[in-house]
């Protein structure tokens, strides 16, 4: 991000560089995190989570451990529950590993080998292992996004949960909740909503500004979703075209086999040529998906986020005007002000903590969600540009090179003469 200002995404204008909050500068390295390898087996996915750090409160300065990924889940509960981070914005939980959609699709390839050609087969089951590759690495990206954004944070970094996340080199013996473990947090997830929905409507926040972001990020989360489902619709007719380029190709192949030998090198080099285009639109609809959606997705969490922790200042907000009320009374019938008062002062004193700390935590999500949108944006153009190139000079090479099979096909006017 420069330095200088720019317009705000929120209606007015941001403040200068210097005014954003004190998350740590990306380019400070004593401690970093990375995923350097990972297992996928039936029902899990293993990570190698790797760190190297020169922060003093770390045992060693180099880590290897493994993780699962019910251990992420764990240590972002262990953030979201802990009362001293109420005025952050937590970094959202990766999804969990889905690759059930793969392996159906691979199964039912299998079931049906017996009904396509051999070529036709190899094809599909390479663009299925190719699919279940990059669902693999999505995975272990959004993964090591999550721990990157804990080791930036210049509080959360310094979290003991983390710490043993990254330094106990044995199972963290973390299980899958059961079921009523689940109706309880869906039974309190409804109660948080429903909390959240009655202090929205009744409440008006004191503070502009922060009255201004829910209201921003309210109208920001709906326009994400719908440009989510959009991409998803983009990337899906990418996929689509190159499906229907396998079997285009696949049907030219068994024509030529059949056809008369003068269009047999013909076929075959169209068929040629939309296999590697397959291979292009193929790349094409996964970089959509890498650059566009998941960046989408992953600011959809990162924006529910933030609505959680405006959520959680209103709530605190709630308390302090109660605590007040509380006051008033006790004051009105002379009986227990003392400890009204202190109640009173004790939940001042932690909205305006909340308040301070939310609003440069709001300041920095939005510079964050810019940098990110800019990066990932500029990464897919480039991208796109590039293979728009390689289609480009596929397809000029291949028109030459059918214009010159058939130029040796048919006989000069001078040749033919000589010839009777």
């Amino acid at each position: 991000m420069e330095n200088e200002s720019e317009i705000d995404l929120y209606g007015d204008e941001t403040q200068p560089k210097s005014a954003k909050s004190e998350n740590i500068d990306l380019t400070d390295d004593s401690l970093t995190i990375v995923i350097s390898d990972a297992l996928s087996e039936k029902d899990r996915v293993k990570f190698t989570v790797q760190t190297k750090t020169t922060l003093p409160d770390f045992q060693k300065s180099e880590f290897l451990v493994t993780r699962q990924h019910e251990e992420f889940i764990w240590l972002h509960d262990r953030f979201e529950e802990n009362k001293d981070y109420a005025g952050y914005i937590i970094p959202p939980a990766p999804p969990k590993p889905d690759f059930d959609a793969s392996r159906e699709k691979l199964q039912k390839l299998g079931d049906g080998e017996g009904t396509m050609t051999k070529e036709e087969f190899n094809k599909m089951k390479q663009e299925l292992e190719s699919e279940y590759l990059a669902t693999f690495k999505k995975t272990v990206a959004m993964h090591e996004t999550f721990l990157t954004r804990l080791a930036t944070h210049p509080v959360f970094r310094n979290d003991h949960n983390f710490r043993v996340f990254l330094e106990y080199d044995q199972d963290l013996a973390v299980r899958s909740k059961n079921k009523i473990e689940m109706f309880e947090g869906f039974v309190k997830s409804i109660s948080k909503t429903t909390d959240e929905y009655l202090l929205s409507a009744t409440m008006k926040d004191v503070n502009d500004f922060f009255e201004t972001q829910k209201n921003f990020l309210i109208e920001y989360h709906g326009h994400l979703k719908e440009a989510t489902t959009k991409a998803d619709k983009m990337t899906m007719k990418h996929k689509d075209v190159a499906d229907s380029y396998i079997k285009i190709s696949s049907g030219l192949i068994q024509l030529a086999t059949i056809d008369h030998r003068d269009l047999d090198k013909f076929l075959n080099k169209v068929a040629e040529a939309l296999e590697k285009a397959r291979k292009i639109e193929g790349r094409v609809a996964s970089d959509e998906d890498l650059k566009l959606s998941d960046t989408l997705r992953y600011v959809i969490g990162d924006t529910f986020a933030a609505k959680r922790l405006l959520y959680r200042r209103l709530r605190c907000l709630a308390n302090y005007e109660n605590a007040n009320r509380n006051l008033e009374k006790a004051r009105a019938k002379n009986r227990d002000v003392h400890a009204a008062e202190t109640v009173q002062q004790q939940a001042c004193e932690t909205f305006e903590q909340m308040s301070d700390k939310g609003k440069e935590e709001l300041i920095d999500y939005k510079n964050r969600r810019v940098a990110i949108f800019r990066k990932n944006l500029v990464d897919l153009a480039e991208w796109e540009i590039k293979h728009a190139q390689s289609q480009i000079q596929l397809l000029n090479n291949y028109v030459l090179a059918l214009k010159e099979d058939e130029d040796l096909r048919t006989p000069t006017s001078s040749t033919s003469g000589l010839t009777s």
